[in-house]
């Protein structure tokens, strides 16, 4: 057989396997969707055959590496061998490792734990849990932390230590997490995980492709470094993009409802109210309130704060107030309402409350947008009854713990007599300043409780830190931006479209006008991201909203360095922008500022979110890339345009794969030092490795000589790109799992 049919065989066993394994794995998140977890674990993913198939591949590209002479290039081959490391230590996890969990109380030994998947293990020692810990941030009942205090007895004496979240005890082989906790905190779960073999290959893999990356990266006749200096790169082409968007319009000739003036709405803003397990300004609850009931954080000109108080002093005026937002026509139907907004009288008839049989009976496909309007009804129904309103803090002076409490709820017998007066009577005197129109007396009213929430609560925010979270709340609203950019993109493509290769003054001057708008949105979202860190104790990158806005911070980092070679990247950057602001508005309608989980502390997660959202905002400008290309060809444009950007995309694809898996790796470690494992095949991590395979097979335009096809590279880059929704909105909001947003 001829070295030529070789390779070939060798090629197709080795992007044939791949292929294989990339379908194998996007079946197996709908299937876990639908069957569960545990079918696809056993089934599938630990199954002998998908170890086989993962086994060919490896071997196969090895080989057809080796015959087709690339061990002479052992840069490349280096970077194929870490990730055969990374894919051997995962195998000897399998064969060797073992994980489980046991439970104790305190005072409690053990030297048995439970296996995952059934079954019973033993330990080389006595494991003893001698107390148990629940820490809390100050001033709050948010846990910051469960700390097991244990004990280990075995042949050498006795070892003490502490389990806590990102804290692991390792001993004899055996490595020990903090799971969780029984409610009266006197017992806790703890992981158990054995594996000294296969992590310890896993971490040389994954040091050694860190390695390799660099050394690529570094290498003079690398085919990254080739395309840098591509001629074409030296002439900048500009093409066009063709959007639509629309800002909605609001009218209504309806007269306001009654509130507060601005200015006696604003002076609320000294108070502070326990909301979301932490101590905030009022006016953070007045903009969630707000913007959970109408989608955003002001109605008809009328502040937050104006609209939360309304509702509190002028009921009656607002339960006829088209003003809560509803979604889905099954729930229109039940309140009898035909636009998108409904009243609070809209949920009552002579029969009651419509939406209780509903809750009762609503099918799978309506029952979100049921309980999504039962929860806005209930929300304005613990307002009204002061019970959403905690703003008096008590300190109990036995424990010096501080709880706080609403002028509704059951007060504690440590509370004096005049304390609890104070508590009962003090915003009923507001409200009845209010209602006879003196404001400035129910101001004086507000600021005695300031006061009083100054002298009574231990641990009380700083005034800074308060300050800060109102400045943060009064420019945190960024669908106007998003609109903006979203706009001004579109109309710069249209503009640099229509302008002929020899009006080079006017292509400067755009140029520089929408380099400033984006160094102008640097500055706003670097702000807005470095308020709401401070705002929060920790990296803003805990949830959907949050990561977003870290996206559209990196699209314009990449944009402003692109632009002086890739001029196309201004456009690009301004409708990436606009759409990951937009998306952040549209995931989390209220976004919240919480304490972070003890799991989500560690500094390993903030670096693996930075990067992966660094990928793929290059992954969407290489999406980008392959629209106006197609674009361009329907349009019959020039050849070269086409050329150009090929080359621009490839340039980008191979830093975007290199921050995918890096970011895959880091998440891995994180999740090794948390959960006791680095991979648990989670619907999130699946589809991360799915698309990073895709756009790894893409970078292999050697072998794979049909990707040397501008066009049809282009073609893929588009529909690769779905990859990446399906990681990220697809995984939140339709496959679940441990990473979901949702």
């Amino acid at each position: 057989m001829s070295r030529d049919i070789v390779r070939k065989i060798l090629k197709l066993l080795s992007f044939g396997s791949l292929a294989v394994i990339v379908c194998v794995l996007m079946v197996a998140t709908v299937i876990e969707k639908i069957h569960g977890t545990e079918l696809v674990f056993s089934k599938i993913y630990t199954s002998w055959w998908m170890i086989v198939l993962w086994g060919v591949m490896t071997l196969s590209t090895l080989l057809y590496l080796k015959n087709w002479g690339i061990h002479r290039r052992w840069k490349i081959l280096f970077v194929h061998i870490s990730l055969a490391v990374i894919l051997l230590g995962a195998l000897t996890s399998h064969l060797t490792g073992r994980d489980g969990a046991l439970h104790l109380r305190v005072g409690e030994s053990t030297t048995d734990f439970y296996l995952r998947g059934g079954g019973m293990d033993k330990f080389d020692f006595t494991l003893t849990l001698n107390d148990f810990e629940l820490k809390f941030y100050e001033g709050t009942s948010a846990p910051m932390d469960y700390v097991s205090h244990i004990s280990i007895l075995d042949n050498s004496g006795t070892t003490r230590g502490k389990v806590s979240m990102n804290n692991i005890v390792r001993y004899g082989g055996y490595r020990l997490y903090q799971s969780g906790y029984d409610p009266d905190c006197e017992g806790a779960t703890l992981l158990v995980a054995y594996d000294p073999y296969g992590i310890a290959i896993t971490y040389l893999g994954y040091a050694l492709l860190l390695l390799s990356f660099i050394i690529f990266f570094f290498e003079r006749n690398s085919m990254f470094r080739t395309l840098i200096k591509n001629p074409l790169l030296r002439n900048v082409t500009v093409v066009a993009l063709l959007m639509t968007t629309a800002l909605p319009a609001e009218a209504s000739e309806r007269p306001l409802p009654r509130t507060l003036t601005p200015e006696a709405a604003s002076s609320f803003a000294e108070l502070c109210v326990y909301y979301n397990d932490r101590i905030a300004p009022l006016q953070t609850l007045a903009r969630d309130f707000t913007a959970k009931l109408y989608g955003k954080t002001e109605y008809r000109g009328l502040t937050a704060e104006q609209v939360l108080l309304g509702w509190f002093f002028y009921y009656d005026d607002w339960k006829s107030e088209p003003i809560i937002k509803l979604k889905g026509d099954d729930v229109r139907r039940v309140l009898g309402v035909e636009g998108s907004y409904a009243t609070l009288e809209d949920y009552v008839d002579i029969e009651g409350y419509k939406l209780e049989p509903a809750l009762r009976s609503s099918t799978t496909a309506s029952k979100a947008n049921i309980e999504a309007a039962h929860e806005k009804y209930q929300l304005v129904r613990m307002l009204c009854m002061g019970t959403l309103l905690k703003i008096y803090p008590h300190t109990d002076p036995a424990t010096g713990d501080t709880v706080w409490y609403s002028m509704a709820d059951e007060l504690p017998t440590t509370m004096s007599p005049e304390e609890a007066l104070f508590v009962r009577k003090s915003m009923a005197l507001v409200a009845a300043s209010v209602l006879k129109g003196d404001e400035s007396s129910a101001c004086e009213v507000v600021r005695g409780i300031a006061a009083y929430q100054r002298e009574s609560a231990e641990n009380m925010p700083s005034r800074s830190r308060l300050n800060v979270e109102r400045l943060y709340n009064n420019i945190g609203y960024n669908r106007p931006l998003a609109m903006f950019c979203l706009t001004l993109g579109i109309l710069s493509f249209l503009v640099l479209c229509t302008l002929r290769h020899g009006e080079s003054r006017v292509r400067r001057g755009l140029h520089w006008v929408l380099y400033v708008v984006m160094v102008l949105l640097l500055l706003y979202l670097t702000l807005h991201i470095a308020l709401r860190g401070y705002v929060s104790g920790h990296i803003p990158l805990a949830n959907g909203y949050e990561t977003m806005q870290f996206m559209s911070w990196c699209s314009v980092v990449l944009t402003l360095v692109m632009a002086r070679r890739f001029r196309l990247a201004l456009p690009f950057g301004l409708l990436i922008a606009g759409f990951t602001l937009l998306v952040a508005m549209l995931g989390e309608a209220s976004p919240r500022i919480t304490q972070l989980m003890p799991v989500l502390q560690s500094p390993l997660l903030s670096i693996h979110v930075m990067v992966i959202m660094l990928s793929y905002t290059l992954l969407a400008f290489i999406m980008l890339n392959g629209v106006t290309a197609v674009m361009l060809r329907l349009l019959r444009r020039d050849h070269e345009e086409i050329e150009y950007l090929y080359v621009v995309s490839r340039v980008m694809l191979y830093p975007a794969v290199m921050l995918l898996a890096i970011g895959i790796f880091i998440g891995a470690v994180w999740a090794n030092v948390s959960w006791g494992r680095y991979w648990g095949w989670d619907p999130k991590e699946v589809w991360a490795l799915v698309t990073m395979l895709i756009y790894a097979a893409m970078i292999h335009t050697t072998s794979l000589e049909k990707l040397r096809r501008p066009m049809l590279f282009h073609i893929l880059a588009i529909v690769a790109f779905l990859a990446v929704l399906v990681t990220y909105f697809g995984v939140n909001f339709v496959l679940g799992g441990m990473h979901s947003y949702a």
